[in-house]
């Protein structure tokens, strides 16, 4: 062999050596799944979190969410003894755990403006909280959100629960009304109004929202997750404003989306409408910032309805430090 060969395989054999061994592909983490407790039925109303999970936005997070619709489910309390890390709630859940002693803390403004209205038949007479005065008003029970708007109202209105009758008629205000057991009912805005105007009949509707500036829907963590897993936090409150921002973006490809994950969703112009009306409800320049002033109004509503005995510290009770 000569001297040039043999020092040509060395070199090879040499640059063999020192080579880095192949580094392996590497495989996708597994994700983490969540249970989110959502306070109510499959829904399009839910469509921010539907498009996130169908464009990915959760993935991208590392998070997998499995919906839970289930009635008997206590998200609040769940989500104040550490047993699950979020759920969906009203803003006066919030402040009300916080009298019980629960460390939950609300940590994304999903809905901007407060979802309840009272309505009455066009013609009734009905369309200011003042003309509430006198009526009977059905409501489904005397605590919820239902009731804290219709006490919101009250106060814009000047009046006190005694000038009225307030009806506790359980989840059938329509058909009370309908019925002629009571002169007006308390409903979610973005929902039978809708419903009953496609049904051919008048209807005045009187907004809380146009009335009285309250904390609404959003997310629900608690002290411990917090601490213990910021990021986890900030990641679900990111993707769920993407969600948001992609449902007002293209609001006909959302309603397809809801159609995969709420059974029964036909090419209904009903369920666009309401779709379209919920997505006025959370629309803001910066989606989901709380507004100190609604938490306040909250505190004093519910002060106002004796659903809270004293105040609650308002600064633990929210935060906007996970708003994207």
């Amino acid at each position: 062999m000569s001297r040039l060969l043999r020092l040509s395989l060395l070199i090879a054999l040499l640059l063999t050596a020192c080579a880095p061994a192949a580094t392996p592909a590497p495989t996708a983490a597994p994700l983490r799944k969540i249970r989110l407790p959502m306070g109510y039925i499959p829904s399009v109303q839910y469509a921010p979190f539907y498009v996130a999970v169908q464009k990915g936005y959760f993935a991208a997070e590392g998070l997998e969410i499995e919906f839970d619709y289930s009635f008997e489910t206590n998200g609040v309390q769940l989500v104040g003894a550490d047993e699950l890390p979020f759920a969906v709630v009203s803003g006066e859940q919030v402040l009300l755990a916080r009298a019980q002693g629960l460390p939950v803390v609300y940590v994304l403004g999903w809905f901007q403006k407060y979802p309840v209205a009272v309505i009455a038949p066009a013609g009734a007479g009905v369309k200011t909280p003042a003309d509430l005065r006198g009526k009977t008003v059905g409501v489904p029970i005397l605590a919820g959100a239902s009731y804290v708007g219709l006490r919101a109202l009250l106060t814009a209105g000047g009046l006190r629960p005694e000038d009225l009758t307030i009806r506790e008629v359980g989840f059938n205000q329509v058909e009370a009304l309908t019925a002629g057991q009571v002169d007006a009912a308390v409903v979610y805005s973005n929902n039978e109004p809708i419903r009953l105007a496609a049904q051919g009949q008048a209807w005045d509707v009187i907004q809380v929202s146009d009335y009285a500036v309250l904390a609404a829907n959003g997310l629900l963590t608690n002290e411990a997750v917090i601490q213990r897993e910021p990021e986890l936090v900030r990641g679900l409150a990111r993707a769920l404003v993407r969600g948001m921002q992609a449902v007002l973006a293209d609001q006909a490809a959302a309603y397809a989306i809801c159609q995969q994950f709420a059974e029964g969703l036909k090419d209904d112009a009903v369920e666009q409408q309401v779709l379209a009306a919920t997505a006025a409800l959370w629309q803001a320049d910066r989606p989901g910032w709380s507004d100190p002033q609604a938490w306040e109004n909250m505190q004093a509503t519910l002060l106002d309805a004796g659903l809270l005995t004293e105040p609650v510290d308002l600064s633990r009770a929210y935060t906007n430090d996970f708003v994207p």
